[in-house]
């Protein structure tokens, strides 16, 4: 067997098919548009974005460990037999899936505006 990428081995496109689906951005001069301001705007755009989110998701994850390792708040009963530590566990579980679909909700509309600057970009604006 053969060293190599076990992803591209054997899946070469011929180049037949290839000159029949043109590529469209292969005429895009990617350092202009990674120089244009529309495209610097969308990157800060993008850090404030994941920054903050990014920052949220560290503090909350790593509180809990922190919390239950070094202080005994988590400890008291909340529900019943149901402590705190119980419940900031499940809180951990919902964060992640709201966090992930706000991510994902706001990055297509991050993929839809760094198309429309590549769109702009391979017309000559």
């Amino acid at each position: 067997m053969k060293v190599g990428s076990v992803y591209t081995e054997g899946q070469a496109v011929p180049k037949e098919e290839r000159q029949k689906a043109p590529d469209r951005k292969a005429d895009v001069d990617f350092v202009r548009v990674a120089e244009s301001s529309r495209f610097r705007t969308l990157l800060e755009k993008k850090k404030k974005f994941v920054l903050p989110l990014t920052i949220f998701f560290m503090v909350f994850y790593f509180a809990l460990p922190i919390l239950t390792s070094y202080t005994n708040v988590l400890e008291r009963p909340a529900i019943g037999d149901i402590s705190w530590a119980w419940i900031y566990a499940v809180a951990q579980f919902i964060m992640t899936w709201v966090l992930c679909t706000v991510y994902v909700r706001k990055f297509h509309k991050f993929d839809k505006d760094a198309d429309e600057i590549i769109e702009t970009e391979i017309k000559g604006g």
